[in-house]
C-alpha cells in the first residue's frame, strides 16, 4: 500500500528565498565578488606576470638611484651622464640577480669569508644601536688619572750622524771613525769639516725628534740605545749599526713622559668612546648569548688523523 507524501507547507519556500536574499545583501560577499573581477581583470591585462613569484622581482626605486649616483660622486667623479648611468644600473643588477642566485644555490653556507662579513656587520650594527652620552670633562679627567700609564709619551731623540762605510774603508773604518772624534772634539753639529771626514750614507744624516723604536727599524735596537744614553752637545762615538760605524752628535734628548690632561684631552674622550662602545659590544653579545645553547668539547685539544702504515706523506717545504 502506497504510503501519502508529507505536505509541504506553503512557508518553505518563502523560507529560502529570505536566505538567498540576506546573502545577496552581504556586504563581505559583495567585497569577495568585486575582488575576483579585479584579479580576473589583472591577470587579463598582465598575463605574464601571474604565478610569478616575488622573489624573482628585482626593483629598484629612486633611492638605489640616488645611491647609485652619490658612490659614484664619492669616488671624486662629475656627476655620472644617463649612459654612465645606466652602465650602473646594469652592474646593480646583474650583482642583485648573482647575488640572490648564489643564496638560492646556499654558497653562503659554510664560506668563512661569508660568516666573517656578517659577523662584522652585526658589530658596526651593535655600535650604530649604542646611543652613547658625551662624557663631562670631570669624568675624563678621573678616567684619565686612571689609565694615565695608557697616555705615557716615549722618550725622544734629535741628533745627526756622520757614517764611515767598511764597504769603502775594510778594517779600518772603526779606527778611522775615532781619528774623526778626535778632529771634531770642538765642532758643532754642523761644522763644515765634518762631512768631508765621513763616507755618503744611502739615508739621510739629520734625524730630528725620534721614538727609540724609529731609530732602532732604522739602524737597529743596538744603535738606538746607545744614542738615547749619550749626552747632548758633542761628537760621540764610534757606534756600531747594520750598516758600518757612526759618530753622533745629540741636540736633545727628551725622557718619557706622561703629559698633562690638558694636552691630551681629545685623545682621551676618543679612548673614553672606544672603551664604552666594546663595552656596549661585550654586553650585546653576551644577550645574544644567552639566546643559544652552545656545546664545546671539554677537551680542546685536536686528535690530527694519523696515515696509515706505507702511506707516503708530503716533507714539509
Amino acid at each position: 500500500m502506497r504510503r501519502p507524501e508529507p505536505e509541504r507547507g506553503p512557508a518553505e519556500p518563502s523560507a529560502r528565498r529570505s536566505v538567498a536574499g540576506r546573502l545577496l545583501r552581504e556586504p563581505l560577499l559583495h567585497f569577495l565578488i568585486a575582488g575576483a573581477a579585479l584579479f580576473a581583470a589583472y591577470a587579463w591585462l598582465h598575463p605574464e606576470l601571474i604565478g610569478r613569484d616575488a622573489s624573482h622581482r628585482i626593483e629598484l626605486t629612486q633611492d638605489d638611484l640616488r645611491q647609485i649616483a652619490v658612490g659614484w660622486l664619492a669616488q671624486g667623479r662629475p656627476a655620472p651622464t644617463p649612459d654612465e648611468m645606466r652602465s650602473l644600473v646594469e652592474s646593480k643588477v646583474r650583482e642583485e640577480l648573482l647575488y640572490r642566485e648564489a643564496l638560492a644555490l646556499g654558497l653562503d653556507q659554510g664560506d668563512t669569508i661569508v660568516k666573517r662579513r656578517l659577523a662584522q656587520k652585526m658589530e658596526f650594527l651593535f655600535e650604530d644601536l649604542s646611543a652613547l652620552r658625551e662624557p663631562t670633562s670631570a669624568e675624563l679627567e678621573t678616567w684619565f688619572a686612571e689609565r694615565a700609564a695608557r697616555f705615557a709619551l716615549p722618550a725622544r731623540a734629535t741628533f745627526r750622524q756622520l757614517y764611515f762605510s767598511p764597504d769603502r774603508r775594510g778594517a779600518r773604518a772603526r779606527d778611522d771613525a775615532a781619528h774623526a772624534r778626535a778632529q771634531l772634539a770642538s765642532e758643532p753639529a754642523d761644522a763644515p769639516a765634518a762631512a768631508a771626514l765621513a763616507d755618503p750614507f744611502m739615508f739621510q744624516s739629520d734625524y730630528g725628534d725620534r721614538e727609540l723604536g724609529e731609530v732602532a727599524k732604522s739602524f737597529g735596537p743596538g744603535f738606538a740605545e746607545s744614542v738615547f744614553q749619550l749626552a747632548p752637545g758633542r761628537w760621540q762615538g764610534p757606534i756600531e749599526s747594520g750598516y758600518g760605524w757612526h759618530l753622533v752628535f745629540v741636540d736633545s734628548v727628551t725622557p718619557p713622559h706622561t703629559p698633562a690632561f690638558e694636552e691630551v684631552a681629545a685623545d682621551v674622550r676618543s679612548a673614553w668612546v672606544a672603551e664604552q662602545r666594546d663595552a656596549l659590544r661585550e654586553r650585546a653579545l653576551d644577550d645574544l648569548k644567552a639566546r643559544y645553547e652552545i656545546v664545546i668539547p671539554k677537551d680542546l685539544a685536536v686528535s690530527w688523523p694519523v696515515a696509515p702504515e706505507g702511506a707516503q706523506t708530503m716533507a714539509a717545504p
